[in-house]
């Protein structure tokens, strides 16, 4: 059996873009996300459970969370959770509804978050590099093991190249967008 699967290497450049993809919707840009309280757990129930499994997140507007909290004995829990979760937002208590104001970001926050959103990047390109050589490796394999020839390795090498040249086009497409958001521009 040849060890070079595309399938496989399709799906780990997917993978690649998708994490980038996650990483970077977790960035705060000065417009309200419900992304944004996607990492925040809550302790309830004798338990820690996201926040999403207790409360209901919209956006009722641009620059504000809404958080509608399902059971009454967990507004408080829920308020301590998005104070201490160090994404610098202070609930304001309505009832079972807490509304998250998000603040201006500063000139140095936005800078800082942008190079945090190339950092994300290049690891997202690192990860493509990696399956990559993966699959040249393999291609090199089969080749020794005289499942395919010179010519198909070559040709089939030269097709892992275009697939790491569009994972890499979209990752730089995402990472430009991300930053471009971030800086407001």
């Amino acid at each position: 059996m040849p060890a070079y699967e595309k399938a496989d290497i399709e799906r780990r450049m997917r993978g690649a873009v998708e994490s980038l993809k996650h990483d970077l919707s977790g960035l705060r840009t000065g417009r309200a996300s419900t992304s944004l309280l996607d990492p925040i757990t809550v302790d309830v129930y004798g338990a820690q459970m996201p926040l999403v499994q207790v409360a209901t997140v919209s956006v009722p507007e641009p620059r504000m969370l809404s958080v509608q909290v399902w059971d009454k004995s967990n507004v408080t829990p829920v308020d301590k959770a998005i104070r201490s979760s160090g994404l610098g937002l202070n609930p304001i208590v309505d009832g079972q509804t807490l509304r998250l104001p998000i603040p201006d970001l500063t000139e140095e926050r936005r800078k800082e978050l942008a190079k945090l959103a190339s950092q994300y990047a290049e690891k997202a390109r690192i990860a493509a590099r990696n399956v990559r050589r993966d699959g040249m490796d393999s291609l090199k394999t089969d080749e020794k093991k005289h499942e395919i020839s010179e010519d198909e390795r070559k040709r089939l090498e030269t097709e892992v190249q275009k697939m790491t040249d569009s994972t890499i086009a979209d990752i730089d497409a995402a990472a430009a967008a991300k930053e471009k958001e971030i800086l407001g521009q």
